[in-house]
């Protein structure tokens, strides 16, 4: 008989699945279960070109409607899953249906870490996730608005440039001593600042939020002893993995679902794929991936092995983020020991930032420098050994040294 494939989550990483098991020759029945009331779509223009408006909301969508309808995915929107029951192998759902599965993958993602302080619930306190965020985000980000912007990290900063590009009062406040601290180096770091503050965004670094004030609703908020005005509030202060199924169902979970090379769950029938998993990193350690290569790719991995062809999973992470005209690409997986090796000048508007590891290339961030990230890339799956030296000779094309 053929088999039974449920998918929870539908988002990049269900998406993909749906894809890649049919382009692998999966014959059964495919049922994906979603929250929300649309399709999988792209998360990462939401809080660029979507909320600037030049990115019409029917670009969103990964696959028009005809796609699952041919693949043969029954789409359950608005739908979401209550329990998972291995022992009989069914998803209960919260209407009360039951959901019989052969295999299952959990991509579940994950949703926004919210703040904890006095006020934090006051209308006019926006989150960044969905459609419908940048839908409520848009009915008052006007221009002269004042906004309050919680986390200079890729969310805080990417609506930071199209608040300023859109002519609002920005201002933006991080509690560590530099943005993007947990994503870049500190020569990236310093060169996205003065490009902030060059457009009129207000940085407030060290800056931690203490809560917020106002009737109806918010009209301040007080952040490192002192209290500012504010007409819209943005957090974006990170996001939590959806695993509470996953737990409440016994798998192991560990700050995400614990997936192995194959991205299959402790249960030898679950799979999970995406922002909500936790798996080994190309150099063994553990790690959780908030990106759409990982989801892409974890995907495809769990379809290859729900099909009976694993293969390891062991790619390169790779990330972006616009800000103004600056594309910012990021390949590998830095850290804070790594010798860094800088590739032109940010003057210019063009540079990289190389990270060494043992004199081996761990990692590249590129600003509008694409030959930097696209062999640094091959250089970061190859291993490839380079001097300090010839990486930051601008004279020596990149290309001679992929």
């Amino acid at each position: 008989m053929p088999e039974n494939i449920v998918i929870i989550g539908a988002g990049q990483a269900g998406q993909q699945a749906v894809q890649s098991l049919r382009s692998e020759g999966f014959k059964g029945a495919i049922t994906m279960v979603g929250d929300e009331d649309y399709p999988p779509y792209q998360r990462p223009p939401l809080s660029k070109a979507y909320l600037l408006g030049s990115f019409e909301r029917p670009r969103l969508f990964l696959k028009p409607d005809s796609f699952y309808a041919e693949a043969g995915c029954e789409l359950l929107l608005s739908t979401s899953a209550k329990a998972i029951h291995r022992a009989d192998r069914t998803v209960e759902l919260t209407d009360g249906r039951l959901l019989a599965y052969d295999k299952l993958l959990l991509a579940t993602g994950a949703r926004v870490r919210k703040l904890k302080c006095p006020g934090a619930d006051l209308p006019g306190i926006h989150y960044l996730k969905t459609i419908a965020d940048v839908d409520g985000l848009q009915a008052v980000f006007q221009a002269g608005k004042r906004i309050a912007i919680v986390g200079g990290g890729y969310i805080g900063l990417e609506v930071a440039a199209v608040g300023a590009k859109r002519g609002l009062d920005v201002t933006v406040f991080e509690a560590m001593d530099r943005l993007m601290a947990r994503a870049v180096s500190p020569q990236l770091s310093a060169f996205y600042a003065a490009e902030h503050e060059k457009a009129g965004v207000k940085l407030k670094l060290n800056t931690g939020v203490e809560g917020f004030e106002g009737g109806a609703k918010v009209e301040r908020i007080k952040a490192g002893g002192q209290t500012y005005e504010a007409d819209i509030v943005l957090v974006g202060i990170g996001v939590i993995p959806c695993q509470e199924l996953a737990e409440a169902a016994g798998l192991a979970c560990t700050d995400g679902i614990v997936v192995d090379q194959n991205a299959r769950t402790s249960d030898p029938h679950i799979w999970s794929a995406g922002d909500c998993t936790r798996h080994t990193g190309r150099e063994g350690q553990e790690i959780r991936l908030e990106c759409v290569q990982n989801a892409i790719d974890q995907a495809k991995h769990a379809a290859l092995s729900m099909t009976g062809k694993p293969k390891t999973y062991s790619e390169v992470p790779w990330f972006w983020s616009d800000q103004y005209d600056l594309k910012l690409q990021i390949a590998g997986l830095a850290r804070p020991t790594d010798r860094l090796v800088q590739r032109g000048e940010p003057a210019s508007r063009k540079f990289a930032v190389f990270h060494l590891r043992d004199g081996v290339v761990a990692a590249v961030e590129a600003v509008n420098a694409a030959p930097e990230y696209l062999v640094g890339k091959k250089m970061i799956a190859e291993g490839k050994r380079v001097a300090a030296e010839t990486l930051a000779d601008t004279a020596i094309p990149m290309k001679q040294m992929g």
